[in-house]
């Protein structure tokens, strides 16, 4: 079996890879982006609108172990893979996501990633 791919760390790192493919799925948002040569690397980001600490540590747990086992085998080389959780993904069998990262990679690997959502304006309710 070869080695866990790196762990992106840097803010900046994250940032870049916003610019790159995303791939939206129910329970979590893929993004993928060309990183220069460094090897395949993943990040994950969870944040508080999900819930509490307890609530974003465990999807982060699942989500890393997904990572570990798909990466190897369907990521992108010398990409960056960011995993971003959405509401829905703490409840999803895990099963189910695994299938979910599985064809969120094979689109990325196609080159089909979905369109980016528009800028929210602001809290609800915060207008003029």
């Amino acid at each position: 079996m070869t080695d866990k791919p790196a762990v992106i760390r840097k803010r900046a790192d994250f940032l870049a890879a916003n610019r790159g493919l995303r791939v939206a799925r129910p329970g979590f948002v893929l993004l993928a982006h060309p990183n220069g040569g460094k090897g395949m690397r993943y990040g994950i980001t969870v944040t508080k609108k999900i819930g509490n600490a307890v609530a974003r540590n465990r999807m982060k747990r699942r989500f890393r172990e997904l990572l570990w086992e798909a990466l190897p085998l369907a990521g992108l080389p010398d990409h960056d893979h960011i995993l971003i959780g959405r509401e829905g993904g703490i409840e999803r069998d895990f099963a189910l996501l695994r299938e979910e990262l599985a064809i969120a990679l094979q689109r990325a690997a196609e080159g089909k990633g979905d369109p980016r959502r528009r800028p929210s304006r602001g809290p609800k309710g915060a207008g003029r």
